[in-house]
């Protein structure tokens, strides 16, 4: 069976996010999706609260589930038997980024990470700018899965 982590700490879990697992099942048997505790970011919600959210959103899914984690990623892949990681990637910026960590995990562990790029329609969204949005009491819905 082949199984991907979907790292992040989905602060929130917007369409972009959405975006990349829909795209990615058909790649893997079962996606988990590993709703991280960074304790550099402050969440305007608890890692539950967040994870909470999105089992709600794959509730028919049966190829999805969706976890809390504070440990490393690789670690969180050994427990779930995932031999991948998957991640977004929006711009030269993140996979820059993207590329030393994926090089870092692949070295500690031997798990291989596949990169998918955003639709160009979504590279602009981010948890970040979202989270501004709310901040100023802006509509955010359309960059949240209903």
């Amino acid at each position: 069976m082949k199984t991907a982590v979907f790292p992040g700490t989905f602060d929130p879990f917007t369409v972009g996010h959405a975006n990349i697992v829909e795209r990615a099942l058909p790649l893997f048997d079962r996606i988990v999706i590993g709703v991280g505790v960074n304790d550099e970011k402050t969440p305007a919600e608890q890692a539950e609260e967040r994870a909470a959210a999105i089992r709600k959103l794959y509730a028919g899914e049966p190829r999805i589930s969706v976890v809390t984690y504070d440990d490393l990623t690789v670690d969180l892949c050994s427990r779930e038997g995932a031999a991948f990681i998957l991640r977004g990637v929006r711009s030269m910026k993140d996979f820059e980024y993207e590329r030393d960590v994926a090089a870092l995990n692949k070295r500690l562990s031997g798990i291989e990470t596949i990169l998918l790029f955003s639709e160009e329609t979504l590279a602009h969204i981010s948890s970040s700018a979202v989270r501004e949005l709310l901040k100023y009491g802006k509509d955010v819905s359309e960059f949240l899965p209903q």
